[in-house]
C-alpha cells in the first residue's frame, strides 16, 4: 500500500492513513507473492540461475529464512543478495532522527520511545528509501563484537552526562542500525569463532548484549551470508550452531552453457562507445574467450576448489576490444576487427584470475594461459571444420588440409604481427594456396571480414592438431611446417602430443 508522504509527517497522521506494522520478512514475502503473480522477475541481470538458484531463493523468503549463499567466487552472490532490496517496500516510516529505524508503532530504541512519550502523535515522522535499507559487511580476522552489535560510548557519556548505568550511552554497531533492513556479511567463515558466536541469539531470539546491559531488542532483520566452501579449509569455517539457526543454504554454480556464459560476459563487459563503435568482435571470438574459462574449469594445471570466475572472461572481453583498439590507433584506421592471434593479448586477464596447482606451477602461469587458450581454439575447431586427425587417419577420404601443409613442407613460412595493418593481415592470410577455398566451401554465408578470422582460425586449429608448428613470438604468431621446426636448432622441438601429454605448448618466446 502507498502512502503520501509530503502529507504524512507525523506519528498522527501516519495512524489515520491506516499505516500497519510489518516485518521485514513479511514486507519481502508479500512483494515477491506479488512479483510472482504478476510474472515478475525481481533478479533481472542474474542469468544461468533461473532453473536453480533462483527457485531455492524464491522458496526461502517465501519460508521466510535467513539465507547463506554458498559458491565459488564470481558465482554472483553479492549481487544476488543487493538485488533482494527490489522486494523490499520502496519508502518505509520511521520516528525522525532514531538510530535504529524504530518503527513508529513498534519502537524499540530509549530515544524513539522516549520522543513518542513527549510528543504523542505529533511525533515527526521520515521516509526511508528501500536502498538505504541494505547493510553490508565483508568479514575479516579483525572484525569485533563492538563493530557488529556495539559498545558502550564513553564520549557520548560524557557529553550528555550520563552514567554508564544509561543504555542511552550504548553506540550501536551495524546490526542494530540495520533494523527493519538487508543485513549481509559477505565470507562469513573469515569472521572469528567468537564473533560467530556472538551472533546466534541475534538469529534466534533477537537478544543482544552490550557490556552488562540486559537489553532485549527484537530485531527486525534479513540475514544474508554468503560463504565459499574452499574458505571452510583454508581460512576458517563456520561454527556448527550458527550454521543450524540459518534456515535456508543455497548453491550458486557456474554457467553451465557457453551461451549463458556470454550473456553474463556482453552485460558486465564494460566497453565504451567509441569501442563498439569501431571495433567488431566477432561471435567466434566470443564463444573462445568462454570457451578459455570452461577448459580452465576442467584443467589439471588449475586449482578446481578455488574456482575460475566469471570475472576472468569480463575482463578478457574488455582486454580483446581494447588490444585491438590500440592496433587501430596505431595504424591510423578508423574501423578495425579483432583477429585470432588477439586472444593472446587477454592473457593478462587470465593469469591474475586462476589459481595453480603444484604441476600448474612448475609450468607456469603464462604457459597454462597458452595452454588454455589452445585447448579452447581445438575444442571449437571441430564445430566448423573437419577434424584433420582424422582426416589424416583415414585414407579413403581425400584431405582437404594437405594443400596447405603441403606448402607449408615446403619451406613457406608466415608471420602474423601483433600491429599488422588489416591491407597486411589479409595479403599475408590469401597468399597460402587453399586456405581461402577451405573457408568458403564450409563456412559459405561468412562475411569477406569473418574469411579472414576463420583463416587465421584453420591455421590456429591445424597447429593445435598438431598439423603445423606454431610459435608465439614477442611481436607475432609464427606459422612453419611442424617437421621442418623440429629439424631448427634456433626453436625448442615440437610434441606431436602436447594435447595428450600437457607438458609441451608448443609455444617459443625470443
Amino acid at each position: 500500500m502507498k502512502y503520501d508522504m509530503k502529507k504524512i509527517r507525523t506519528l498522527g497522521q501516519l495512524k489515520a492513513a491506516g499505516y500497519k506494522s510489518k516485518s521485514v520478512k513479511e514486507e519481502m514475502r508479500d512483494n515477491l507473492i506479488d512479483a510472482l503473480k504478476k510474472k515478475h522477475n525481481p533478479f533481472t541481470g542474474i542469468k544461468g540461475f533461473e532453473d536453480s538458484v533462483i527457485p531455492q531463493l524464491q522458496t526461502a523468503i517465501l519460508a521466510k529464512h535467513n539465507i547463506i549463499l554458498l559458491g565459488l567466487r564470481g558465482q554472483a552472490k553479492t549481487r544476488i543478495a543487493r538485488m533482494m532490496t527490489h522486494l523490499l517496500d520502496e519508502y518505509m516510516p520511521v520516528v525522525a532522527f532514531s538510530e535504529l529505524n524504530d518503527d513508529p508503532l513498534k519502537p524499540l530504541s530509549r530515544f524513539a520511545k522516549d520522543a513518542i512519550d513527549e510528543d504523542g502523535d505529533s511525533t515527526p515522522i521520515q521516509w526511508v528509501h528501500r536502498s538505504e535499507r541494505y547493510t553490508e559487511k565483508l568479514a575479516t580476522p579483525d572484525v569485533s563484537v563492538s563493530d557488529l552489535i556495539g559498545d558502550v560510548d564513553p564520549i557520548k557519556a560524557a557529553s550528555l552526562k550520563l552514567t554508564y548505568a544509561d543504555e542511552r550511552v550504548i553506540h550501536y554497531g551495524l546490526i542494530p542500525r540495520s533494523h527493519r533492513g538487508i543485513f549481509v556479511i559477505n565470507e562469513l567463515p573469515d569472521l572469528q569463532a567468537r564473533i560467530q558466536v556472538a551472533l546466534f541469539n541475534m538469529l534466534q531470539e533477537g537478544d543482544i548484549q552490550i557490556r552488562g546491559f540486559k537489553l532485549r531488542l527484537p530485531l527486525d532483520i534479513q540475514f544474508v551470508f554468503t560463504a565459499n566452501p574452499e574458505d571452510y579449509t583454508n581460512r576458517g569455517s563456520i561454527v556448527t550452531p550458527l550454521k543450524d539457526r540459518i534456515d535456508s543454504q543455497i548453491l550458486t554454480h557456474y554457467p553451465k552453457t557457453i551461451e549463458i556464459s556470454k550473456e553474463i560476459t556482453a552485460q558486465e563487459a564494460n566497453i565504451s562507445a567509441h569501442q563498439r563503435k569501431h571495433v567488431n568482435i566477432d561471435d567466434l571470438l566470443s564463444i573462445l574467450i568462454e570457451e578459455i574459462a570452461f577448459q580452465a574449469r576442467q584443467s589439471e594445471f588449475v586449482d578446481q576448489k578455488s574456482g575460475v570466475s566469471a570475472r576472468m572472461t569480463i575482463s578478457a572481453m574488455e582486454n580483446l576490444f581494447s588490444y585491438a583498439e590500440r592496433r587501430m590507433l596505431i595504424n591510423g584506421e578508423k574501423h578495425t576487427c579483432a583477429r585470432l592471434s588477439d586472444l593472446y593479448a587477454v592473457i593478462p586477464s587470465i593469469t591474475g584470475k586462476v589459481e595453480l596447482v603444484y604441476e600448474g606451477e612448475l609450468e607456469g602461469i603464462a604457459n597454462v594461459a597458452y595452454f588454455l587458450i589452445g585447448k579452447a581454439i581445438r575444442s571449437e575447431f571441430t564445430h566448423l571444420f573437419p577434424n584433420p586427425e582424422k582426416l589424416k587417419k583415414d585414407k579413403k577420404k581425400e584431405n582437404i588440409y594437405a594443400p596447405i601443409i603441403s606448402w607449408f613442407g615446403e619451406g613457406n613460412k608466415i608471420d602474423i604481427l601483433n600491429e599488422m595493418t588489416q591491407e597486411a593481415y589479409e595479403k599475408t592470410l590469401l597468399s597460402i594456396p587453399g586456405l581461402k577455398g577451405l573457408v568458403e566451401k564450409h563456412v559459405p554465408a561468412a562475411s569477406a571480414e569473418q574469411q579472414l578470422l576463420l583463416m587465421e582460425f584453420v591455421l590456429n586449429g591445424l597447429a593445435e592438431f598438431s598439423q603445423l608448428s606454431k610459435n608465439k613470438l614477442d611481436q607475432e604468431m609464427q606459422f612453419k611446417d611442424l617437421v621442418g621446426s623440429m629439424f631448427d636448432v634456433n626453436k625448442p622441438s615440437e610434441d606431436d602430443d602436447e594435447d595428450e601429454q600437457g607438458d609441451d605448448f608448443g609455444f617459443s618466446n625470443n
